[in-house]
């Protein structure tokens, strides 16, 4: 099983150990014995980066391991590995508002049943419970102003073997994502707009 680094650390660069490279179409598929590569999945997309020389041009979860699809073929034994930085930090900033808005959304009533942290389409689905307030995108708005400013801090824990994510004393919710270390590496989460189809509400947001 990949040891996943990223669990524990927020380090973008590592010395690790290639176990295997195997053709793979045009690509080829890299397993390591650890990484800091997060893999889609979750609600969240794959980091881009490289191994070596090669570039990472996408990253996947197998059942017991991770395999990252590289430009050209890389040697077992040891090498560098490097997290492109700016998409990681994309995406971590949009799994930590989603975690956010979950947060504030669930506490007027609604239970979250789906997430998509990804650019330009992140959203976070809920269904209502029997207490469901209505929900506005400027009390939302606030509401997740004031807990950047707060800048509460990024909390891991575990759980019976489980990953758990909270931010300061808000609740900690199971996750594998990558997240801020605190809310003000957040910058503005801004709510794009409410949406109401079939009973589901959807919340869509980007970061600036």
């Amino acid at each position: 099983m990949t040891l996943r680094l990223f669990f524990h650390s927020d380090e973008l660069k590592a010395n690790v150990e290639i176990l295997e490279c195997t053709p793979h179409e045009h690509e080829f598929a890299v397993v390591l014995r650890a990484t800091l590569f997060h893999p889609q999945g979750g609600g969240q997309p794959f980091d881009t980066g490289w191994i070596g020389e090669s570039q990472v041009l996408r990253v996947m979860q197998d059942p017991d391991r991770i395999i990252h699809f590289v430009d050209r073929p890389v040697t077992t034994g040891m090498t560098q590995i490097r997290v492109d930085e700016q998409r990681r930090q994309l995406h971590t900033c949009l799994h930590s508002a989603g975690h956010l808005i979950g947060h504030f959304v669930q506490a007027m009533g609604w239970m979250p049943i789906k997430a998509h942290h990804w650019p330009g389409e992140a959203r976070v689905q809920f269904k209502p419970a029997e207490c469901a307030q209505e929900v506005d995108v400027q009390t939302l708005q606030q509401g997740l102003a004031q807990w950047i400013a707060q800048d509460l801090p990024r909390l891991t824990s575990l759980r019976e073997g489980a990953r758990e994510i909270a931010f300061g004393d808000l609740p900690a919710y199971g996750c594998g994502g990558t997240h801020v270390r605190s809310l003000k590496d957040l910058g503005t989460v801004t709510i794009d707009s409410l949406s109401h189809k079939k009973g589901i509400l959807s919340v869509h947001y980007h970061v600036d």
